[in-house]
């Protein structure tokens, strides 16, 4: 399981309004979908905070710190919206099913831990859970 937030995501809101965010997050989830496989998903869960469920993921990192360097150049590729060009990234904590935990809520609980010492780290990055 993969938390992702937006980085200053507020920002664009705030300056230009919720339209705008609003197609942003639209062009974002859809880079998202493209850069994850077929039987993976990407969850919106509110604002600008998604939850990426990656399937057959093997309990080796290398694999799913492919998939998110990917996801993290996508999303930092420029947005146009309404004549002008955006650029946003994204931090991202992971949790490994079962090393991690082995419920939805456990894992949520470590990925979004990861996520925010991403944040820490200084955003436009990830990191995975550490409590092994």
């Amino acid at each position: 399981m993969v938390s992702v937030d937006l980085d200053n995501f507020k920002t664009v809101n705030d300056s230009l309004g919720h339209t705008a965010g609003d197609k942003l997050l639209k062009v974002v989830a859809d880079r998202m979908a493209i850069c994850v496989g077929h039987n993976d998903m990407v969850v919106r869960l509110g604002g600008d905070e998604f939850v990426l469920l990656l399937a057959a993921q093997p309990a080796d990192r290398a694999p799913i710190a492919h998939v998110l360097t990917k996801l993290g150049a996508a999303v930092a590729e420029p947005v146009p919206i309404d004549g002008m060009n955006f650029r946003i990234s994204c931090s991202m904590g992971v949790a490994i099913y079962p090393l991690d935990g082995t419920d939805p809520e456990t894992l949520l609980l470590h990925a979004d831990s990861a996520m925010y010492q991403a944040k820490d780290a200084g955003r436009a990055t990830f990191r995975f859970c550490e409590r092994r």
